[in-house]
């Protein structure tokens, strides 16, 4: 289910002394299945521009279609939209609250209608697929590390078998163990799943791996729009910006300007390895 936004702007304190625009012309289409990176500075709108794929936060102007219909309309299901458009927060404290992990992530299934039974197998499919020991099902989720509560709100959002699972940095404040682990579990389930996984993040090195495509804001605009490749060609424009590409991009470019004659469209260390092996072989 494909999401287009039309001109989308926002607002914040319209009419008021603080009045600021946090989105301003915002134009996209989110087509199924793809691993979308959304990066940019603080401030720069990315948040604000998740906040109304879900209908969380509404439009000041443009319009917003999902799956072909106006999310705006009057008889539009805001309801149904959220459960086919999961947003897992930074801080998932923020979404847990249940006694046991299993009981917090059954709450979306029963609040969509299902019997208890059918929660439950949702539950233990969306627990085993981040990875969640079965021992630790009926603790409180509030026991656990940074880490494990990250597993335990996405496989709440999960266990509503969303279209598109938005998660707003996952991976902030783990150790480089943790992050990496997250990072490795959302791309096993974009892959498994078929799902389309949109990543909020300030870190180029970790959408440079993992994402196909990276939406730069800036300002409340869209900067850029691309493969990773293609972005990151950019990198002295990003960095004018308070952005800095990821650290294989200033080295491909190094060696270009020595003269060799290298990739430097290339974005991962494996991709950089191979560039540099094909001039020597």
């Amino acid at each position: 289910m494909s999401m287009i936004l039309d001109k989308v702007s926002y607002v914040y304190s319209e009419g008021t002394a603080y009045e600021s625009w946090a989105l301003k012309n915002i134009n996209l289409k989110i087509e199924d299945g793809q691993f979308i990176g959304i990066i940019g500075h603080t401030g720069s709108g990315k948040s604000t521009l998740i906040q109304h794929l879900n209908g969380l936060l509404k439009a000041s102007a443009g319009g917003i279609y999902f799956d072909g219909r106006d999310i705006y309309e009057p008889d539009f299901n805001l309801k149904e939209l959220r459960t086919q458009v999961g947003l897992v927060f930074q801080y998932p404290e923020h979404q847990l609250f249940e006694t046991t992990i299993f009981d917090d992530v059954c709450f979306g299934p029963v609040n969509q209608g299902l019997d208890k039974n059918e929660a439950g197998l949702r539950a233990f499919e969306a627990l085993r697929s981040v990875g969640m020991p079965e021992s630790l099902y009926y603790q409180s989720p509030f026991d656990l590390s940074g880490g494990q509560k990250r597993r335990v709100a996405i496989a709440g959002v999960l266990a509503m078998k969303p279209k598109i699972l938005i998660l707003d940095e996952p991976t902030a404040g783990l150790d480089p163990k943790g992050r990496d682990e997250i990072l490795d579990m959302l791309a096993k389930m974009h892959r498994e799943l078929h799902i389309t996984v949109i990543l909020v993040s300030h870190s180029m090195e970790d959408v440079a791996k993992y994402v196909q495509r990276i939406i730069v804001m800036n300002d409340g605009e869209v900067m850029y729009d691309g493969t990773p490749g293609e972005v990151f060609l950019h990198y002295a424009e990003l960095e004018a910006v308070g952005l800095a590409a990821p650290q294989v991009t200033y080295l491909m470019h190094g060696l270009k300007e020595k003269g060799l004659p290298v990739d430097c469209g290339v974005t991962t260390v494996e991709e950089a390895k191979n560039s540099i092996l094909k001039i020597f072989r």
